[in-house]
């Protein structure tokens, strides 16, 4: 471990005073840390640092108050290179020490305190995006750390480079990236580092990506296997038959539907998402799947959050885990081409309905759209009859394994 020691080094000038100066010295090598700090030899003392005349009694104060500051910061910037860069030398200390005040921060430390900063927010979902993104950089980054002031572009292009060496899709890439450009822009608002604009030549846009959807035949598969042998995959495949059938309602909104969502025939929610409310038609094969499962006792529909005192996200998060891996098994059960997942239900729903024909201001084509926010202005404009039409057809030709 590094050692400071202050050196008091007197004044070539007869009755000058002298300068106080931080020795850091990392094996061998030593370098130096101005102080700004001036003494006289009298009030040195040997280290003893005391007034030399009442009317300096002030000054020797602000003196010591000073160098406990920073001699705290450099012990503080040493303690953090011995965890992140044990092979650190001097110079990499007086190179953080010169930063701006906390630009030392390392990226680990910043970003952990962004994500406590979310979760305080109430921002969970969001604190959990950046804890997934943290956890991927630092897998890139073999658990090295280092001073958020020092992110540049190099950096950021090894990143993108790592990423679709391990096989990840450009719109997760992208979707990292803008993650780690977000807390990079927190640290340059905070005023802690000078914006260099390392994400300059990064691609953070949207990608068209190969659709990840099956056919009809594909889904009369899926409802005919039999799984009554092993209740895990069953339940996995009555999860994602609800989301099919529900026109490719997420997880997350399946766990939170509760029984007074379900009203005179129709299910009425709204999208955790957008907050967009949607109607849909109860039809007979989503009763089926809800009478299943004993939920007497509990105010949800289905049960996904089944245990009360305990996190209900931590319950979802955990359920949405078992389920898609479970949807895996099953997909390769039935040889398809593509990983079975909660998702493919509903790309599915909007990719069998534009291939029936149902027109494409019924469907608003499903996930075919470049944005979100367009095929919310195809849907807030429908009429929901003609829309639970089109899903009854989609359903029945599902239920007969018509190929689409």
């Amino acid at each position: 471990m590094a050692t400071v020691k202050l050196r008091f080094r007197p004044s070539s000038v007869p009755a000058k005073e002298g300068s106080l100066a931080y020795l850091v010295m990392q094996g061998h090598m030593t370098k130096q840390i101005k102080t700004g700090c001036k003494l006289s030899e009298e009030e040195w003392n040997g280290g003893d640092i005391h007034a030399a005349t009442p009317d300096r009694e002030q000054y020797i104060d602000w003196v010591k108050s000073e160098l406990a500051e920073q001699e705290k910061r450099i012990l503080y910037i040493i303690k953090v290179l011995e965890h992140t860069f044990p092979a650190y030398t001097a110079n990499d200390v007086i190179k953080a020490y010169t930063l701006p005040e906390r630009q030392y921060d390392t990226f680990i430390t910043f970003t952990r305190n962004v994500i406590a900063s979310l979760h305080t927010a109430g921002k969970v979902r969001t604190a959990e995006t950046y804890k997934n993104t943290l956890n991927s950089f630092m897998r890139f980054r073999n658990g090295c750390d280092f001073f958020i002031g020092d992110m540049d572009s190099d950096i950021v292009a090894a990143y993108e480079t790592y990423m679709k060496s391990i096989g990840l899709r450009k719109n997760t890439s992208s979707f990292y990236i803008g993650i780690l450009r977000a807390i990079y822009n927190r640290a340059v608002s905070k005023g802690l580092i000078v914006n260099t604009y390392p994400f300059k030549n990064a691609f953070t846009g949207m990608d068209k990506t190969v659709k990840r959807a099956i056919d009809a035949k594909s889904i009369h598969q899926i409802i005919t296997l039999d799984l009554r042998e092993t209740q895990r995959y069953d339940f996995a495949r009555d999860m994602f038959l609800f989301s099919f059938y529900t026109r490719g309602m997420s997880f997350v909104d399946m766990a939170y539907l509760k029984k007074k969502n379900l009203k005179n025939g129709t299910l009425s929610y709204n999208r955790h998402k957008s907050g967009q409310q949607l109607l849909i038609r109860w039809e007979d094969c989503m009763q089926h799947i809800v009478d299943k499962y004993d939920m007497a006792n509990s105010p949800y529909l289905l049960p996904i959050i089944t245990t009360t005192g305990i996190d209900e996200r931590k319950q979802y998060l955990s359920k949405i885990h078992n389920v898609n891996r479970n949807l895996r098994k099953i997909g390769q059960m039935i040889g398809l081409g593509i990983p079975l997942t909660l998702y493919v239900a509903r790309h599915s729903w909007a990719t069998i309905a534009y291939n029936s024909n149902i027109p494409v201001s019924v469907i608003s084509e499903g996930l075919g759209h470049d944005s979100e926010k367009t095929t919310r202005i195809y849907l807030s404009s429908l009429d929901t009859g003609v829309i639970d039409n089109a899903n009854r057809m989609i359903l029945e030709s599902v239920q007969k394994g018509i190929q689409h």
